[in-house]
């Protein structure tokens, strides 16, 4: 019995130091990436010529490594929230390859064990809290955490209340700021999910197709902001934004410039299942759920956006 559990420990041994190594071989991997990003010219207009994924979702790493050679940043900290376990995650890369020190909070207890047992917990500067975040609280855990006035980057992706929370974010002055949108909305309307404190994208709509702003909400709340829309990756799902006073020559677009339309197929049915639904069917499937206009103060629905 014994040595059946002492194999075991060694075979688990052995994955953790495979982990391990494909871990140091993606970071490797990013930053031969990162030093063919830096020096590549300011393109005109698209971000995804720079994208390239080491822990990021899809492209991030890549376009945040050419933006903070780009953009003057004295003061290396990041937030990010919505994390789960920080294996996939826009800041990771920053954390590992460039040493910056941030903070990181995810409404999973479990998640952020997970987190403080890695090994980058103590090998670099990283603070990990649990917290569901809403506009009614963010101010209060970025200061209760030491974060405050003028840092490198906020990343912003909690499925639903994005927007709400940045608009009430007084607290730091990021320089840079990532922040999910929701491709199906277009980007035409300054339209956003009303808000909620405890919105949970799977609960508001079992599909997990309703939940976010769109690219002209985000584009209006940013220049009341003092911030450019300089791009979107593309998978259709995340804008950048740099502030106005250090924005630089970087391109700055509109709505229309930088939307994408998003081509991945993440809708679920009752139990749960991946239905891959298109882009079209997606929208239809939700157009009686609510929005909010920005603009107007008006109530509409997802319908409204297609007549």
């Amino acid at each position: 019995m014994f040595a059946r559990i002492r194999r075991l420990k060694e075979r688990l041994n052995q994955l953790g130091d495979l982990v391990r190594k494909v871990d140091d071989l993606q970071k490797a991997v990013g930053r031969l990436e990162a030093r063919e990003s830096s020096p590549r010219k300011k393109f005109p207009q698209y971000l995804h010529a720079h994208e390239f994924k080491v822990y990021s979702q899809w492209g991030e790493d890549g376009i945040i490594q050419f933006l903070v050679h780009n953009v003057e940043i004295p003061n290396t900290v990041f937030v990010e929230f919505g994390v789960q376990d920080y294996r996939e995650s826009n800041t990771r890369f920053l954390l590992q390859n460039d040493n910056w020190s941030g903070l990181v909070i995810d409404c999973s207890p479990g998640d952020i064990e997970t987190i403080r047992k890695d090994p980058l917990y103590y090998r670099h500067s990283l603070n990990a809290v649990c917290g569901f975040v809403n506009r009614e609280n963010i101010n209060d855990l970025l200061g209760q955490n030491g974060i405050t006035g003028d840092i490198g980057l906020l990343s912003i992706d909690i499925d639903g209340n994005d927007y709400w929370v940045w608009e009430a974010i007084d607290s730091i002055k990021p320089r840079i700021v990532i922040c999910e949108y929701d491709s199906l909305l277009g980007f035409e309307k300054c339209v956003v999910t009303p808000y909620d404190k405890t919105f949970e994208r799977l609960k508001a709509h079992y599909s997990f197709l309703y939940g976010g702003a769109s690219i002209a909400a985000l584009h209006r709340l940013g220049r009341k902001k003092g911030y450019s829309l300089v791009g979107s990756n593309s998978a259709g799902n995340n804008l950048f934004f740099v502030r106005d006073d250090v924005v630089g020559s970087l391109q700055v677009l509109s709505p229309l410039e930088a939307y994408v339309k998003a081509r991945f197929r993440n809708s679920r049915d009752r139990a749960g299942n991946l239905t891959f639904l298109g882009f079209e069917e997606s929208l239809s499937f939700i157009r009686s759920m609510p929005l909010h206009d920005v603009e107007s103060g008006h109530m509409i629905t997802v319908g409204d956006l297609i007549a």
